[in-house]
């Protein structure tokens, strides 16, 4: 059960159940329950995309609407389930599908958590009311399912202290992963000359969706601290809401006033352009207030990228401080989780930036270093298997 499938994906949630669905796909029967309306039969794999019953929030534009549709589909789901083994949710648009089916069809449930409503207070700014309808769901859910997957060691730590209720046994730690053969570094620039990039220009790189949660606009602000011909390339689309692309859009004007190499590119780019435009950055940077795993900062390294990262959540577990690349000390406010001091953090930012910038030396030998990690820990078949095992326990179990 997921809200994103391929070609609906914008974030890291979508892209881990693709690889996990194809993955487990060679070894069991996957069905892929999913928001869109969509259809693929493809081997063992089984699409079915649904809509949200838009009637519910016709003609209005509450912010609460995304909560009152996440909750509709997640009960329309159900009048066209059959026979299942097992159900597994991913993110809070689609737990209360799990908790619902747990109950209707007698089966295991398994919640994969990519992110904790309770830790994300800047979501009330995109759902408005409806950020506590998601908190309620996400929390029912993740206390009634029988094993709860973390995608880290910080993340596993994050869900005991927001739920303390639950039991530590029923977590387990699978990391996100990532296909090795896609991630390649290449030689191709087209992407580059497309979108506006000087291929001959080191530049420093930043991918992901214009949200609080990215950190996107305290690169931004990091930008007046580096050196003035400094190519920044911002791979940024998918505003959370009109505030933030509002605010985003007048930082990246200032930014361009002093640094005219600032590239914006305003929309999700294909996977064979990312690539491209990953293998190219001198510097990949992952600015994150929030990142529970960060699958971002696996797709840089595995395109020989060095990152340069906030030392925060499941970055700490993927990004080598000194090996891979640098980590940035992080410091959040208590009540919004934003930086206590984001001046601060722009100039530590930059500091990083700039080290990396002015050594290419270092720069390929971080790069060859974040490829080996990511061969050797974060290989999906690898991930898949873990999966597995843990679905094959919990059937065990119920069937005594």
């Amino acid at each position: 059960m997921t809200r994103e499938y391929p070609p609906n994906v914008y974030g890291g949630a979508g892209v881990h159940v693709e690889y996990l669905s194809r993955e487990l796909a060679k070894k069991i029967e996957v069905e892929v329950r999913c928001w869109g309306n969509q259809q693929l039969d493809q081997g063992n794999l089984h699409v079915r995309g649904e809509e949200p019953w838009t009637e519910l929030t016709k003609g209005t534009q509450e912010k609460f609407n995304t909560a009152l549709e996440a909750f509709s589909l997640n009960l329309l789901q159900m009048k066209t389930l059959t026979t299942i083994d097992i159900v597994h949710t991913h993110t809070w648009y689609v737990s209360m599908a799990g908790f619902l089916a747990k109950r209707l069809f007698n089966v295991p449930f398994v919640l994969t958590t990519h992110s904790l409503e309770p830790l994300r207070a800047w979501k009330a700014e995109q759902l408005g009311s409806g950020y506590a309808m998601s908190s309620w769901m996400e929390r029912t859910a993740i206390l009634d399912a029988d094993a709860v997957i973390a995608v880290s060691n910080g993340t596993k730590a994050d869900i005991l202290r927001v739920y303390p209720e639950l039991q530590p046994e029923k977590i387990h730690v699978i990391y996100n992963g990532i296909d090795l053969a896609e991630y390649d570094q290449t030689n191709d620039t087209t992407a580059l000359k497309k979108y506006g990039v000087d291929p001959a220009r080191p530049y420093v790189l930043f991918v992901g969706r214009i949200t609080r949660q990215k950190g996107v606009t305290h690169l931004v602000e990091a930008i007046r601290y580096l050196p003035r011909d400094t190519q920044v390339v911002l791979c940024a689309g998918a505003p959370d809401t009109p505030e933030i692309a509002a605010e985003m859009r007048q930082k990246v004007v200032e930014a361009q006033a002093s640094h005219p190499h600032v590239v914006w590119i305003e929309k999700m780019v294909t996977k064979p352009e990312v690539i491209q435009i990953y293998s190219h950055a001198r510097v990949f940077c992952c600015p994150s207030v929030y990142e529970p795993f960060g699958i971002i900062n696996l797709e840089a390294m595995a395109c020989h990228a060095p990152v340069v990262a906030s030392a925060t959540g499941g970055i700490l577990e993927v990004v080598v401080d000194g090996e891979t690349g640098y980590l940035v000390p992080f410091e959040a406010d208590g009540t919004t989780g934003f930086p206590a001091n984001p001046q601060q953090f722009a100039r530590d930012l930059a500091a990083k930036i700039s080290n990396l910038l002015e050594d290419p030396e270092k720069c390929d030998q971080f790069g060859e270093a974040g490829r080996r990690r990511v061969e050797e820990k974060f290989a999906w078949s690898a991930i898949a298997d873990q999966t597995m095992e843990l679905y094959q326990g919990l059937i065990e179990a119920s069937q005594k």
